[in-house]
């Protein structure tokens, strides 16, 4: 199949590349728009992680349940070898992922980890109120999570899978072979594979052209940009402070994570600019949101109602409020209208208390100095996991693994 960017010429892609965030990404990274590289990338709309795929088919759909986790478990826990007793299939997947890339700087990473947990509830914010909710407007990206029925396990979770594996990944020194980060990667990359071999099998109405291979590495290749780039636009907007080497160690360990999870590293961005071209050009293949997404956001605002982390329904009406407040604050206009995101009354004073918040803490914890920096390190990093531990905690059991 032939890729050619379908929408470039839509009002929906123009607006947010001329006058949204796309515009504030351009500006910020300082690439031009061109659609020069657009092959380079274009065969990864129809590219999958088949060293994942070939693993699934040779355990969680040939084996029983409980022999297929055991075995997937052992080698997520333990270095795997040629003379192992496994599948060849297997045997392939962790050698590649037990085998850290020669370009992979532990230290610059640390640094991008560092990042991420200094920035604390803002980040958790951002990812929630500003990625996956923008992501939502991706019509043909949120496909996949209406053929495996995303809707109707609601977004409970979803949010706290995600929040637990970005949590857990995002750590100084985490990535390590055999590490929880690492069994978190190694189970989210088979679940995609999982989902990709049920969607081919079951759905005979998946649209090939127009949405290339269910959970395609272009697409996973946006996610991941997504949790690196439009993250750090997210604190850049909550006034959240980032140096060039916190910058470059994020795209850094996001380019180790999207390798361990099976996108090819050398399509992966080191740089901003790099980041901001691939969106552009992977955006170009995306309409705007549909039905589907209106059904994805509600499901997500609603989670405020149904979570049981606040006792009393005023406080979940508050904290509602809130992410409604934030969706306005970082998102286009126009994406919060497609959506159908109500805007509330008090839409600019949670911004404005969390921007200055931020500000202030800056001013006190002086980020040139290294006692202080480890102190908001430290405080972010506490922050966060209480929230995950929440999470956790009141996930309703049916939503365990």
């Amino acid at each position: 199949m032939t890729t050619e960017p379908r929408f470039h010429n839509a009002p929906h892609f123009k607006n947010f590349w001329a006058k949204g965030n796309g515009k504030q990404l351009l500006d910020w990274s300082g690439w031009k728009p061109t659609f020069e590289n657009f092959e380079k990338f274009a065969h990864l709309y129809y590219q999958v992680d088949e060293l994942g795929d070939n693993a699934v088919n040779d355990t969680y759909l040939k084996l029983r349940y409980n022999e297929a986790s055991a075995l997937v478990q052992q080698f997520s826990k333990n270095k795997i070898s040629e003379s192992d007793d496994a599948p060849e299939s297997v045997k392939k997947l962790f050698l590649q992922m037990q085998e850290v890339p020669a370009w992979f700087d532990e230290n610059l990473a640390n640094i991008g980890a560092r990042l991420c947990m200094r920035s604390g509830t803002n980040a958790l914010i951002i990812l929630r109120d500003f990625v996956l909710m923008g992501g939502y407007d991706y019509a043909y990206l949120n496909k996949p999570l209406i053929f495996t029925g995303a809707l109707k396990k609601g977004a409970v979770k979803r949010l706290k899978d995600t929040l637990e594996f970005w949590v857990h990944v995002t750590r100084e020194d985490a990535l390590k072979v055999n590490s929880e980060a690492y069994q978190l990667i190694v189970r989210t990359r088979l679940m995609h594979s999982y989902a990709r071999l049920k969607i081919k099998e079951k759905g005979q109405n998946w649209d090939y052209e127009k949405w290339g291979q269910p959970i395609n590495s272009w697409d996973m290749l946006a996610t991941y940009t997504g949790f690196s780039l439009v993250l750090m636009q997210g604190l850049k907007k909550l006034s959240v402070k980032i140096s060039e080497e916190e910058e470059q160690g994020v795209f850094h360990l996001w380019k180790y994570i999207g390798y361990l999870l099976g996108i090819p590293a050398e399509f992966l961005p080191e740089n901003k600019q790099q980041a901001v071209e691939q969106l552009y050009l992977w955006s170009s293949l995306q309409d705007k949101g549909d039905s589907d997404s209106v059904h994805l956001a509600k499901a997500l605002l609603d989670e405020n109602l149904e979570n049981t982390i606040y006792r009393y329904p005023f406080q979940r009406k508050l904290l509602l409020n809130l992410h409604q407040s934030m969706n306005w604050f970082l998102l286009d206009k126009e994406i919060n209208e497609r959506l159908q995101i109500p805007k509330v009354g008090i839409t600019s004073v949670f911004p404005r208390f969390i921007t200055k918040a931020n500000q202030i803490a800056q001013q006190i914890f002086k980020l040139d100095d290294e006692k202080k920096y480890r102190k908001l390190v430290e405080i972010g990093n506490r922050d966060q996991m209480k929230v995950l531990e929440d999470y956790i905690k009141h996930t309703p059991k049916d939503f365990q693994y």
